[in-house]
């Protein structure tokens, strides 16, 4: 062997190597170290390597078998049929090539393959026997050749499917199939075990500063799990339990895909036929599967379910073709670790792996400060992605990420990115923790927390730099102050040109200095002043909420100004009075407190007052101008969530002399209907009662009040 050998040769052991640890660290340790992608590469990168060097292919290369060893913590299962991998396909010429080698050797060459096309599900495989239509046996897929008996945690999960439904059940039947978890359901596990995280650390710091006498009558808290790193690391784990109630507390799914064999019983002749057999006998089969023919079918499916990936309600990772005619399938065998009658067809990787270069906070229209991970660019989920949110203080704690550690990151579709784990084996020396600090990084106005610290805000409103673009466009917004034309590139142009600072400069504007922007001429610079100024007159709610005071929104708005009818009561409210005034709590009190109190803002105030801004409102009892409102007289009903508390929508109706019901008769002339509203607007259509949404409702009480 010459030194060109030796290095080929030493290249191919390293590799098998780290795919044999990651195989362990993925099949036993539900403890995934790299990406799918990265597996992926690293498998390519050895069968290139074995092809053009033969002589160096082993039995026991992990290009030759499937999965990993059986673990000592259950029994042992043999597989009778042995299950199989998947060849993998990244490339529209790759599933032409596994086309036209289907037709070679069917003897088809210039006839189109049926073939079904199914989902590729990202879960644990799993096989199940029955005998005499009872479940006798599942196990996981191990080798290949040997698995995990999982059978009565397969028990929990299958429930009534564990017994076979009809008339036609076979002696002996084999399925396999594929356990997962729902996104939804991965996620409120994952909130579930983040709260205990949260009174595991509190109620630590409790027991850490006691004194001894103390301790001794506390009993020490104990820690809770890790949260999953993904749904197949939950589903894979919640199988793999040694205590089936455990698996039985988990939201876990099965689907069948294939049948291995089957006694006593005469399989259909096709794919397709054998999966309509099964789920005529009670067996869970996913309705995502189609018949399609030829290669231009089997990628118009790959297109459609790649572009519906993040809609589904389970991940997958790409989908599946199979020949459909089962005589063909066993003509066309098998290799040592994959059917010829197969090909799985992968999507872009949805995780990789970076580095993060350094963490700032992203300062938002409302005030809302995101921490960012500026990350070494990496291509991943189609597109390459230099920036991830790690959401707020509560999850950089959670993931103690820090400068320049390695990290899996994620995109789904048009999902942000985001960092799901740290590989804290990778971690450098001397990386420290990041702090928060207490003022913006933009304008250093003071940061308000809510939820427990969890969610950071700058104060300084109106005045913030980073907050005053999409402020300006708030401000001019449909629920704030209305102003009709003032789009978004007309606000970048003017900010851009410095024609305005703030929200209080649009009063100030010309017909020239408008008529100076980009695709304006003199009649549409004309209208857009007339449109500012027509709109000075505002109700109090739709101008507290146009200021955009931080956490203040539409509902909080409308709960003020009900309350506090002027709005000098609102500027200096104390945070006492305000939390007296139902639906407002002690962090928005202090926001709203925080926010008036900074100079800045009250400048802009004064400004926007000076130039003519006003904004009465309803005093609550029946005036001139109330009596001539649309509801005036009226009877009301309130049906369903609104974003709004319920009480302050029914306070408004009664301050413009409505009458507020919660039910729906003859005598009702309109519905308010929020989300979920239920049979009360079946009972209003019924009886042609006109049935409003939120923001119609919005629109009628606050138009009468600026004319």
């Amino acid at each position: 062997m010459n030194s060109a050998q030796r290095k080929i040769a030493a290249k191919i052991v390293a590799l098998r190597e780290q795919l044999e640890y990651h195989n362990y660290c993925y099949h036993h340790l539900d403890n995934p170290q790299i990406t799918d992608g990265e597996y992926d590469r690293l498998l390519q990168e050895l069968e290139a390597l074995e092809k053009s060097h033969p002589e160096f292919v082993t039995a026991a290369s992990p290009t030759q078998k499937v999965g990993s060893a059986v673990a000592k913590t259950f029994s042992e299962v043999a597989h009778e049929v042995p299950m199989l991998s998947l060849a993998n396909a990244f490339t529209h010429e790759q599933v032409n090539s596994f086309d036209q080698r289907v037709r070679e050797r069917t003897a088809l060459e210039d006839a189109p393959i049926e073939y079904v096309a199914e989902v590729k599900l990202d879960g644990l495989a799993v096989s199940l026997r029955f005998e005499n239509g009872w479940l006798v046996r599942a196990a996981t897929r191990g080798d290949g050749r040997q698995g995990e008996n999982i059978t009565q945690n397969m028990r929990q999960v299958l429930g009534d499917a564990t017994r076979l439904q009809g008339d036609l059940i076979p002696e002996m039947m084999e399925v396999r199939g594929e356990v997962l978890m729902r996104k939804d359901r991965f996620a409120q596990l994952n909130r579930e075990r983040r709260e205990q995280q949260q009174q595991y650390a509190q109620a630590m710091a409790e027991y850490e500063q006691a004194d001894e006498t103390q301790r001794r009558q506390l009993k020490k808290p104990k820690k809770p799990e890790q949260p999953f790193v993904n749904p197949r690391n939950a589903a894979a784990g919640s199988v793999r339990q040694l205590d089936p109630q455990v698996t039985r507390s988990r939201p876990l799914n099965m689907y069948c895909h294939a049948v291995a064999e089957a006694r006593g019983a005469k399989l259909p002749p096709t794919h397709w036929e054998t999966m309509q057999w099964l789920a005529g006998m009670g067996l869970p089969v996913l309705q995502l599967s189609e018949r399609v023919i030829g290669v231009n079918g089997c990628l118009e499916y790959y297109r459609r379910m790649r572009k519906r990936r993040a809609e589904l309600p389970f991940d997958i990772d790409g989908v599946v073709y199979k020949v459909s005619r089962l005589d063909w399938q066993h003509a066309l065998g098998h290799t040592s670790r994959a059917p010829r009658w197969a090909l799985a067809h992968k999507f872009p990787a949805q995780e990789e792996r970076t580095v993060v270069e350094k963490i700032e906070l992203q300062v938002g229209r409302s005030g809302a400060i995101t921490p960012v991970a500026r990350l070494k660019p990496v291509f991943v989920g189609g597109a390459t992605v230099a920036n991830a949110t790690l959401h707020n203080r509560d999850e950089i704690e959670r993931l103690d990420v820090r400068v320049g550690d390695s990290v899996i990151v994620r995109r789904a579709g048009d999902v942000i990115p985001e960092v799901l784990s740290v590989l804290m084996a990778e971690r450098p020396p001397r990386a420290r923790k990041f702090k928060f600090p207490a003022r913006c990084p933009v304008c250093d106005s003071h940061i308000v927390y809510a939820r427990d610290g969890v969610i950071a805000s700058c104060s300084g409103g109106l005045h913030c730099a980073a907050q005053r673009k999409e402020n300006i466009k708030h401000f001019a917004s449909r629920a704030a102050m209305n102003i009709d034309g003032l789009g978004d590139k007309l606000v970048e142009q003017m900010l851009a040109q410095k024609l305005i600072n703030t929200v209080a400069d649009l009063y100030a504007l010309s017909v020239e200095q408008i008529e100076s922007l980009e695709r304006m001429a003199k009649k549409s610079a004309t209208n857009l002043l007339a449109s500012i100024h027509q709109r000075k007159r505002a109700t109090l709610a739709r101008f507290l909420y146009a200021l955009g005071i931080p956490l203040v929104g539409e509902a909080t708005a409308q709960t003020l100004a009900a309350n506090l009818p002027q709005l000098a009561k609102v500027m200096e409210a104390g945070e006492e009075a305000l939390q007296e005034i139902a639906d407002i709590g002690p962090v928005v009190a202090k926001s709203i407190v925080t926010f008036f109190r900074q100079q800045h803002n009250r400048e802009v105030i004064d400004k926007l007052l000076a130039a003519g801004v006003r904004c009465p409102q309803p005093t609550g009892r029946r005036d001139a101008s109330n009596h001539n409102h649309i509801f005036a007289d009226k009877t009301v009903a309130l049906s369903g969530a609104l974003t709004m508390p319920r009480s302050a929508a029914k306070r408004m109706l009664q301050a413009v002399g409505a009458q507020v019901t919660g039910n729906v008769s003859k005598k009702t002339d309109y519905v308010v209907a929020g989300e979920n509203a239920g049979s009360k607007v079946e009972q209003a259509e019924n009886l042609q009662i006109t049935v409003l949404d939120e923001q119609q409702f919005l629109d009628m009480i606050q138009a009468q009040l600026q004319s």
